[in-house]
């Protein structure tokens, strides 16, 4: 078997053992998203397969740099990194990602047994700072729209005693609009000789 044949026999065990499987994310026919573990647990992260052409007698590539694992400090990521490196080298030469995935799924805590979650700028920020924001937008929220003098009479004139508009200020008169257009259709039918005089 070429390894092509062999990129397309275990593609095609992937689709049918994750389908239907939010952990599992085909982007390509050669590169896979896989999540070990729930995604509102602090202790999961993104596994990024790629495969190369001579795929599975050279080894895939494998990354973590996606923005699900921002919370995974270097050298956790370079600890999982080696540890899965160790399980392709122990199956070079064989389809090797559904073991990949399990064996990952099954020692998530042993990979991420000295994790210390890095804190992002989001959180650091203090909260007076974030109240300030609050207040400064808004204040620009605040700012109302600008009228000219003939604006505001004709404004004024349509209001009533407590400035708010009556009801139905800016329905469009029905008859009116129905006129226009039958007149406008009757001319045009009368144009293409449609109605006769």
């Amino acid at each position: 078997m070429t390894a092509n044949e062999d990129q397309e026999m275990e593609l095609e065990a992937l689709q049918s053992i994750y389908e239907g499987d939010d952990c599992f994310k085909e982007l390509t026919p050669v590169s896979f998203q896989f999540r070990i573990g729930d995604l509102d647990d602090a202790n999961s992260f993104l596994l990024e397969v790629s495969w190369p052409e001579t795929y599975p007698v050279t080894a895939p590539e494998i990354l973590l740099g996606g923005f699900f694992n921002n919370k995974l400090s270097p050298d956790t990521k370079q600890y999982i990194l080696s540890k899965l490196g160790e399980q392709v080298e122990a199956n070079l030469g064989t389809a090797m990602m559904y073991t990949l995935f399990e064996w990952a799924k099954e020692n998530k805590e042993m990979l991420m047994e000295n994790h210390q979650p890095v804190t992002s700028a989001v959180t650091l920020i203090s909260n007076s700072e974030v109240i300030n924001n609050a207040t400064s937008v808004s204040k620009k929220k605040e700012k109302k729209e600008q009228l000219s003098k003939a604006q505001k009479r004709k404004l004024i004139g349509r209001t009533d005693n407590k400035g708010e508009l009556p009801r139905g200020w800016n329905w469009v008169d029905v008859i009116k609009v129905q006129k226009k257009y039958t007149i406008n259709a009757w001319s045009h039918r009368q144009g293409l000789g449609l109605v006769s005089d």
